[in-house]
């Protein structure tokens, strides 16, 4: 089983996270932020990961530090559940539309953390999120996970939909690129 359990406690959040990689797609999701909770269950949806997630974070002082930890815990519980990351596929990209807003994601789970992104958002918060925190989540995703992540938000007018499809489309490449076909590890170096 791929799976991974991550708790972790700062004086800032609390996180106890759940990550099963062969899933279904199912999820618990509760960080105190509704938009953020939206997002990470449409990935691990469009991902087939099967997600719990409970974080008690300092949202008095405002979301970041619940937003980062949770990409920090996340990415963890991937990099654990992946292993040596033997015959996983490792590439992917998708193109994902969502209404008038369309997203690529290209990832490499390479074990060489990067983020290269073009997200440009109208306004500054999405329910009680604010957009600025999901370059940190992403950031703090793709380094702890230990992969290179490119997202290009190609085109769009409203941030929900922006958003939304640069989610879906991570979920939909981290399935590709975690899915198991074959033995061997894809790497000219022979790991990763």
């Amino acid at each position: 089983m791929r799976e991974a359990s991550i708790n972790r406690d700062t004086l800032e959040t609390r996180i106890q996270l759940s990550l099963r990689l062969d899933g279904g797609g199912e999820t618990d999701i509760d960080t105190g932020i509704g938009f953020f909770d939206h997002m990470l269950r449409a990935m691990a949806f469009y991902a087939g990961f099967d997600l719990e997630l409970r974080c008690q974070g300092d949202l008095h002082v405002d979301g970041h530090h619940t937003v980062e930890d949770v990409g920090l815990s996340l990415g963890a519980a991937l990099k654990e559940a992946l292993g040596d990351r033997k015959g996983i596929q490792r590439f992917s990209s998708t193109v994902t539309p969502m209404d008038e807003s369309l997203a690529l994601v290209a990832i490499d789970i390479s074990n060489r953390p990067y983020l290269v992104e073009n997200m440009v958002f109208d306004r500054e918060m999405l329910g009680t999120m604010s957009t600025e925190d999901f370059r940190e989540f992403l950031k703090a995703f793709a380094f702890s996970a230990g992969i290179t992540l490119h997202i290009d938000l190609m085109r769009g007018e409203n941030d929900h939909h922006r958003i939304e499809a640069i989610f879906k489309g991570l979920g939909r490449a981290l399935k590709d690129a975690a899915r198991v076909v074959g033995n061997e590890v894809r790497s000219t170096k022979g790991v990763l």
